[in-house]
């Protein structure tokens, strides 16, 4: 891949559970790496260029922007169905200020080509997830606030398309997404980092909600990563999912957890506790029709997950704290 080679590439959002592999792989296939981030690690290559910024402000993105011909935008706000039901306003309004000023500063700064990451809480609950059928229902009530920020983000792309003729807007829909520096805060992590959280901190046995049948689609960030990457070479502009097409059961996701781990684990199913909707797939099939196909199996992404979390769980709720810190508390 010679595409990437000496262009300059911003990725903001790059010190999260996707944008980490995403920056690695660009440093690798040559690209000039800017990253936005509110916290600047010391365990990233110090070839690249950090810059915190408040990204809910327009002119920080128009400085961020400039000069740069190629724009990843990761950032967001991620985590738990409930914590996003109890505090609704901390996911909406960074969400939708991060998406409108970043994509706005992009079109007037002429970026070359652009990527928003939407979210699997753009759609519906059914069985299967349709690029095409999004505007045809509503978000989940689960997502409902996600959700719908996601959307706008994905209409202005829309609207800018017909109003400017800016077609360089690339559309990635991730699926429930995992690995290495995610979100393993007890308050409000998703389940695979929850249930490792839990595991390693040695819960036993190790109680899950519900009955362990609801199907999901997991996908690790590295294959979401690599899609990106994909998506934006071949100036590929239409929403696209980024998922295994497959589906795994709750169940799977416990059994994998507790057999990766060194010691037993007995699994408990609290079934008075919620289950949530039976099956969530996404139809892989346009991402499959430009060669875009995962290659982390569940078993060895878990496993590479759990050895990671147990290498750095000291630093982690520091690291979470200090981000929130930041996000909520500027003025």
């Amino acid at each position: 891949m010679d595409f990437y080679k000496n262009k300059n590439v911003l990725v903001t959002g790059g010190t999260g559970l996707i944008g980490r592999p995403l920056i690695k792989k660009l440093k690798k296939l040559g690209a000039n790496l800017t990253v936005v981030s509110l916290d600047n690690p010391s365990d990233i290559d110090d070839s690249i260029k950090f810059i915190n910024s408040d990204l809910r402000i327009l002119d920080n993105c128009l400085d961020v922007c400039s000069n740069n011909e190629i724009v990843f935008n990761l950032i967001g706000v991620k985590g738990s169905p409930k914590m996003t039901m109890e505090n609704p306003a901390s996911f909406f309004i960074p969400t939708l200020m991060f998406s409108v000023n970043m994509m706005e500063a992009a079109r007037q700064c002429n970026v070359e080509r652009y990527l928003f990451t939407s979210s699997i809480g753009v759609y519906e609950p059914q069985d299967i997830f349709n690029e095409d059928d999004v505007w045809s229902s509503f978000p989940s009530e689960n997502d409902r606030f996600a959700g719908w920020a996601k959307r706008m983000g994905e209409l202005q792309a829309q609207a800018y398309e017909i109003q400017y003729g800016w077609d360089k807007i690339s559309i990635v829909r991730p699926a429930n997404v995992y690995g290495p520096y995610d979100n393993f805060d007890p308050e409000n992590a998703m389940v695979i980092p929850s249930l490792i959280h839990r595991a390693v901190s040695g819960e036993r046995p190790l109680t899950v909600w519900g009955d362990g049948s609801p199907i999901r689609d997991f996908i690790h960030a590295d294959d979401v990563a690599d899609g990106m990457i994909s998506v934006i070479e071949q100036g590929y502009n239409k929403p696209i999912n980024l998922g295994s097409g497959k589906g795994v059961t709750i169940k799977d996701i416990a059994e994998a957890i507790a057999g990766n781990l060194p010691d037993e684990c007995k699994i408990v199913w609290d079934t008075s506790k919620p289950s949530g909707d039976k099956k969530r797939i996404m139809n892989t099939s346009r991402a499959e029709s430009i060669g875009i196909r995962p290659s982390i199996s569940l078993n060895e992404g878990i496993k590479t997950t759990i050895e990671w979390y147990q290498k750095n769980t000291d630093n982690l709720s520091k690291r979470y704290n200090a981000f929130t810190d930041k996000l909520y508390k500027r003025n």
